[in-house]
């Protein structure tokens, strides 16, 4: 109950720093192609791997595969809080008047662009939260179901 609990924490953090209406951004929610990546190595890895407790070569490619997938989850949300994005200037409206335009004209600079980041930083912070969450979460799965098969006969 506990691993549904906070898995929900954490997408309820990554859905707030998509849908809040200051950021009001979806693509940080790319993020989940990340979290349903993630277990992937280890699953393969563990069909095809012994039983014994060393370590093997599948395995440790599992773990770094699995590293790999966890960092960039983290990487991309900075990375777009970074990138420049640059709008175009807003241009006039087909409906309004020469005199209108002329106005304008004087006021604003002809084409002025506005640059911005691809997300804001309260939404980098956030999607960072909700990664820290809902990896901790699938961690948490893999400690608690990792467990072998126990015979509970014991007749």
């Amino acid at each position: 109950m506990a691993l549904a609990f906070s898995g929900s924490i954490g997408l309820l953090f990554l859905f707030l720093a998509c849908a809040l209406p200051q950021f009001n951004n979806w693509y940080p929610f790319t993020v989940v192609i990340f979290y349903l990546l993630s277990p992937l190595p280890t699953l393969i890895a563990k069909r095809s791997a012994d039983d014994s407790s060393s370590s093997n070569p599948c395995r440790e490619l599992a773990w770094f595969l699995t590293t790999g997938i966890v960092v960039s989850a983290f990487a991309l949300p900075i990375v777009l809080a970074r990138a420049p994005y640059t709008l175009p200037a807003p241009g006039p409206d087909p409906t309004t008047t020469e005199s209108t335009l002329n106005a304008l004209s004087t006021t604003i600079a002809p084409n002025t662009t506005t640059i911005s980041t691809v997300i804001e930083g309260g939404a980098c912070g956030l999607v960072i939260t909700a990664n820290s969450v809902m990896f901790l979460t699938i961690l948490g799965f893999f400690i608690a179901f990792d467990a072998e098969d126990v015979e509970y006969s014991v007749w």
